[in-house]
């Protein structure tokens, strides 16, 4: 998915500013235009022998019901680290969250803001053994198991009704370098993230958190810096998520 790189009007700004102040963190993200690939990874002196490798997995239906009802479902094996699992709602009102849920330790709720656009969505993980994921996709184990009894009942009460976990079809992997750097210019950690999906095809993501307190002043900061590296905040933005899953369904339907 793309966005128009607009600036947020006035009471889309206030909005969104409520919404953090219901959440638990903010995360600033920008997609690097390909055309700027190489010339940002200059400009922030990415080595990319420094990354840490991951693969992502998603499950949904071949025709995305799950996405379609704002429910993500992912599975995450970490090099060096243990794997996980995620299941995500967005978008999602945070007054709306059933209090049990909303006490969890395993969720939290976030607001990912973009130029030109935001989402708020909540989250309920999972740590997993490093070898789950791959029992798990390759078919050893059935795929509920990635997730845990509170996991599942948050699936349950959102996704379409009827639909099971072990129902679902794999989507993925994808091959996904990540750059923690710590520019001394700007004084927040940076992320990068590096989305290589099968065909070859590349999403440069580059991120920052910041609390719910400071997401303004953060906004201000990262955007002063990029651009005093020459990065561009005008290109479109591509969501990472709806893009693998577009691919692998379509993938899936040609197969």
């Amino acid at each position: 998915m793309t966005t128009a790189p607009t600036l947020l009007l006035p009471d889309q700004l206030m909005r969104m500013l409520e919404l953090t102040q219901q959440s638990d963190s903010v995360e600033l993200k920008l997609t690097v235009p390909a055309s700027e690939y190489r010339s940002a990874a200059k400009a922030l002196a990415i080595d990319p022998l420094e990354a840490q490798i991951r693969q992502v997995y998603f499950l949904d239906t071949p025709a995305l019901s799950l996405n379609g009802a704002g429910v993500v479902l992912r599975a995450r094996r970490i090099q060096g680290r243990d794997s996980d699992s995620t299941v995500k709602l967005r978008p999602l009102v945070p007054s709306d969250v059933e209090p049990s849920v909303r006490r969890s330790p395993h969720f939290s709720i976030e607001v990912d803001a973009m130029p030109g656009g935001y989402v708020c969505s909540g989250s309920m993980r999972n740590t997993l053994p490093p070898t789950a994921v791959l029992r798990s996709v390759n078919g050893d184990q059935p795929l509920r198991k990635l997730f845990s009894k509170e996991q599942r009942a948050f699936f349950t009460a959102h996704a379409p009704e009827g639909l099971t976990i072990d129902e679902l079809s794999v989507l993925g992997p994808i091959l996904v370098l990540k750059l923690k750097l710590k520019p001394p210019d700007f004084g927040h950690p940076l992320v990068v993230e590096l989305w290589i999906y099968p065909d070859g095809s590349r999403v440069v993501e580059l991120s920052t958190k910041s609390t719910p307190a400071e997401d303004i002043r953060t906004a201000v900061a990262a955007r002063t810096f990029l651009a005093s590296k020459g990065i561009s905040l005008s290109g479109e933005q591509q969501t990472k998520t709806k893009t693998a899953l577009e691919f692998f369904a379509a993938e899936l339907a040609a197969g």
